[in-house]
């Protein structure tokens, strides 16, 4: 039997790219099984299988004579990755975002960047707002409540939440998924109030300062991509501006959020309560402060986990993949200058 290549871990389920003379492309995680074979007809696919994403040193190794790569948002594709990739030809993002992804480098080396956007859009919406209603209405706490047996009677004053119909969401990025979650609060007799870095305007939607939204807003829900001007957008002085009874929802980038703040926000009673669909380190770590306030709810980063949401991203992941492989512009790029001549 030959042995395994010097350095390389094996993991169970690993599905080895085939010798058929098609160009070689990594999958850095599974994908349907549908859009798996569509790939494999115009490709040799290697998908990645294990428990949990390639470490850094396995996706260099994975990558070291590939043309493609379908990377998630766990993988980092940075200038160490690219340096032991010499082919490489096209990086497909299977998400929106790509704060994984180290944009300039790939540019430099007019390298095509693929992303998702579009698709996620209503799933995200959908996730956002269900955290809106479980944090408003106290929902796991109530659960929990039973659980514990403390329901003994109907109580007046048991469990008594915020409504809805009214009240205030604060939108913070108004794109296409922060516009999905205001037509939902609108549906709810919520008044909508905004604030973006790039305003455009919305019916029915005030666009305001941000720190006017943080002390408006009865819900504060996020919904800006992770740049360097939003790292901590959301940090200590910003949660004191917000209501007592105000609630903090986030299924944008965990980074958003000073998470330490945010514990200490919550330790305080500063403000009523938080949803987070990210975090600053996933997975959080079972110790975390977090998990152990009651009017917090912390979920695995499932904002498109549906089954018609991941499959369109896979859908459009593999079309920014075997484009690039082709040497065809992206239908999703991320850095559209490559395309442009480079300059003299």
């Amino acid at each position: 039997m030959d042995s395994p290549t010097p350095g390389r871990t094996e993991a169970p389920g690993d599905r080895a790219a085939p010798d058929t003379g098609l160009p070689p492309v990594f999958v850095s995680r599974p994908l349907p099984a549908a859009v798996l074979s569509r790939l494999e007809k115009s490709a040799a696919v290697e998908v990645w299988n294990g428990d949990g994403p390639p470490s850094a040193s396995e996706l260099r190794e994975r990558t070291r004579h590939v043309v493609g790569l379908l990377a998630t948002s766990a993988d980092r594709v940075d200038a160490d990755l690219l340096d032991a990739s010499p082919d490489l030809a096209v990086v497909s993002n299977n998400a929106v975002g790509y704060d994984n992804v180290d944009v300039a480098e790939l540019t430099r080396r007019r390298i095509p960047l693929g992303n998702t956007p579009g698709v996620l859009t209503e799933a995200t919406a959908d996730l956002a707002f269900a955290l809106v209603l479980a944090t408003t209405r106290r929902l796991v706490e109530a659960r929990d409540a039973i659980l514990a047996g403390q329901w003994k009677t109907w109580d007046p004053a048991f469990m008594l939440g915020m409504e809805l119909s009214g009240s205030t969401l604060g939108v913070v990025g108004l794109g296409r998924i922060g516009r999905a979650v205001a037509r939902r609060a609108a549906a709810f007799g919520m008044n909508v109030i905004a604030w973006s870095r790039s305003p455009q305007p919305m019916d029915g939607v005030e666009l305001v300062e941000l720190d006017e939204l943080l002390a408006r807003s009865d819900v504060v829900s996020l919904h800006v991509s992770l740049v360097s001007e939003t790292v901590h957008l959301i940090g200590a002085e910003q949660l004191a501006l917000m209501k007592p009874t105000a609630v903090l929802v986030n299924t944008a980038r965990g980074a958003v959020v000073d998470q330490a703040a945010l514990s200490d926000a919550l330790r305080a009673g500063s403000i009523g309560g938080a949803g987070l669909d990210v975090l600053e380190q996933e997975p959080i770590a079972p110790d975390d402060p977090l998990l152990a306030f009651t009017n917090c709810i912390v979920l695995p980063h499932i904002g498109s986990a549906t089954v018609v949401t991941r499959t369109r991203m896979a859908d459009l992941a593999v079309d920014n993949l075997l484009a690039g492989v082709a040497g065809e512009r992206l239908p999703a790029c991320v850095n559209p200058e490559v395309y442009e001549p480079p300059a003299i």
